[in-house]
């Protein structure tokens, strides 16, 4: 299934998950630092929902008080909330 994320916060614009049952199989992050947001959409390429969340939930950036895999977090929380 894919879900479709808009970030708030950060400078990346998208995010696009591809998951099946509780295993994300891809993520492609538009926009961002492509070092980071490429970084972590690999990171969590075959991982549970669950263990990407708590992973990755308030990490910071700056004085932002969120992150691009701080907002990955709360992309799959708000994919749990809705599936």
């Amino acid at each position: 299934m894919q879900f479709k994320y808009n970030p708030k916060g950060v400078c990346s614009g998208e995010m696009i998950f591809e998951i099946e049952g509780d295993i994300i199989k891809k993520l492609q992050i538009i926009g961002g630092c492509p070092g980071n947001t490429v970084g972590v959409s690999k990171l969590v390429v075959g991982r549970k929902i669950d263990e990407v969340i708590e992973m990755l939930k308030g990490i910071p950036c700056g004085m932002r008080g969120t992150s691009c895999p701080d907002q990955v977090a709360r992309a799959l929380e708000q994919y749990k909330l809705n599936n």
